[in-house]
């Protein structure tokens, strides 16, 4: 029985519903319908869109930075991306997670490509690429993603893409195997963009032991195509090129520090048990996910009979090349596997074979319902962001004045308030503490040392704000309800915040 009939009428009927272009527009429709309404989360997401908006406002689009210092964590695509979805609609709420949905619709294009051609596609495997792509997005774990502004989904979706794409090369049936491989070292140049070096490390971890283990020895040299190779170093190189010139220690901070002692040693945060994306994977894709064990029981028929189905002992590669990967460093974060979410998809999908209609729909729409109920949670109780604080410094302060953080980054406060300068950040720089700990402080002393003239106007120490006084007004946010730092108590509190205050500090009478 083809799975066609093995789907409910209302996914069965006509298969007009599983033509690309309406289920791509559906899909896009079911993510971007909530990604406005959420504020931005702390620290993450006020972050990377804090770099947007000051690249946007800057009008420079080499140099990433954070509060006015160089910001070399990531590579810049996903700034680009929210910038320029910020000059053409403004800083909205879909504007400032336009990266996020695009790699999502990245994923779902990467799993369609997978399971539709996967064999010679006809309306059963057309119906059956849908309910791949139905089940990826009423997972929480990509619909959360997909509205989530960082670099996970984005870099997980040009992987995906980049794998999706190199299969297709490679499937029996295929006439443009040469234009498929060109697409996925295109698709590896844009996740080189998106996250650094894994754009390349992980499909070939997908691809070549798979490309081994089915002696296809002549596909290994295929992937080297001359053309192909040709484009991803013309999309992915020139900007690394660009940022070692203008910044010399970039490629020893971002390819040294960033990729290979972050992998390697154990001083970072996040610190997790090998066994954390193995537990965290399944939790993260419920309820679709109850269908495992039954995704297992097709894969071990699989294993006996490979070459019938091919493509579901790749899926199961697929994932475990991720979560294998994912697993070695001690540092690991939740979105790091969101590369696994298509190929589990795939399993799934094989999984709710021969079920009753009843139960296929069921599956669909407790996942919706588990979606946005995830969503209202993250809505509620999520880290609270620091639009009070923003509008009451936006109507209290005159252009040009001062604006000093304690206790908190705050780094949605510039793009709320609309700051025109960088503001001063309070810590105890020179601190040896500081260097074994992997936190924001961290993060803006090592942007410092790529411009130290910056630095010095960014990072003051707590002499420097009372030393700074007379300079004119001062506008300090603080976090929580801690009072200002000793020299400053005659500051005015103007506003309280969910996370902290505003306070007005002017200059002495002395200074006058």
């Amino acid at each position: 029985m083809s799975l066609a009939t093995e789907l409910s009428p209302p996914l069965a009927a006509r298969g007009s519903w599983a033509s690309p272009g309406r289920l791509l527009m559906l899909v896009f429709v079911w993510l971007a319908a909530t990604a406005a309404w959420r504020p931005l989360m702390l620290p993450d997401e006020g972050r990377y869109v804090g770099v947007a908006w000051e690249m946007l406002q800057r009008g420079e689009l080499l140099t990433p930075t954070l509060d006015g210092l160089p910001y070399f964590h990531k590579p810049p695509l996903m700034y680009w991306i929210t910038a320029a979805a910020m000059k053409l609609a403004g800083p909205t709420g879909w504007a400032m997670r336009a990266a996020p949905l695009l790699g999502a619709m990245a994923m779902v294009l990467a799993l369609w490509c997978a399971v539709a051609g996967a064999s010679p596609a006809g309306s059963a495997r057309r119906r059956e690429a849908a309910l791949a792509v139905a089940l990826l997005v009423t997972t929480p774990f990509v619909f959360l993603g997909a509205q989530y502004a960082d670099c996970d989904m984005l870099v997980a979706g040009a992987l995906s893409l980049a794998v999706a794409c190199a299969r297709r090369a490679f499937e029996r049936h295929e006439t443009a195997a040469r234009r498929w491989i060109v697409a996925a070292w295109v698709a590896a140049a844009f996740a080189v963009l998106a996250k650094g070096l894994i754009g390349v490390v992980l499909p070939a971890l997908v691809l070549l032991p798979w490309l081994a283990a089915t002696r296809r020895w002549r596909g290994i040299l295929a992937l080297l195509d001359p053309l192909a190779l040709a484009l991803f170093l013309l999309i992915a190189a020139p900007w690394f090129v660009l940022a070692q010139q203008a910044h010399p220690g970039f490629v020893d901070y971002f390819v040294v520090e960033q990729h290979f002692r972050r992998f390697t040693q154990t001083s970072f945060n996040n610190r997790e048990p090998f066994w954390f994306y193995f537990a965290v994977l399944p939790l993260a894709m419920l309820p679709a996910a109850l269908w495992l064990p039954a995704a297992a029981g097709r894969l071990r028929r699989a294993w006996r009979r490979a070459g019938a189905h091919a493509d579901t002992v790749f899926a199961a590669w697929w994932i475990a090349a991720v979560l294998l990967f994912f697993s070695a460093p001690a540092s690991k974060l939740v979105g790091y596997v969101l590369p696994a979410a298509a190929p589990v998809a795939w399993l799934l999908t094989r999984a709710l074979r021969g079920r009753r209609p009843a139960i296929v729909v069921a599956t669909l729409v407790a996942g919706a319902a588990t979606c946005l109920l995830a969503w209202t949670a993250v809505f509620v109780k999520g880290p609270a962001g620091d639009a009070d604080l923003a509008a009451a410094l936006a109507a209290a302060r005159a252009p040009g004045e001062r604006v000093v953080y304690l206790g908190d980054p705050f780094f949605d406060l510039r793009l709320l308030a609309r700051l025109e300068s960088p503001p001063a950040v309070i810590g105890d720089w020179r601190s040896a503490e500081r260097d074994r700990r992997d936190d924001w402080r961290r993060e803006l002393r090592d942007a410092g040392r790529f411009d130290p003239a910056a630095a010095a106007e960014v990072l003051w120490s707590p002499q420097e704000l009372v030393r700074r006084r007379c300079d004119g007004r001062s506008w300090l946010v603080i976090s929580g309800a801690t009072p200002p730092p000793a020299g400053l108590e005659d500051a005015v509190l103007i506003a309280q915040g969910r996370r902290g205050r505003l306070w007005r500090a002017d200059a002495p009478a002395a200074c006058r």
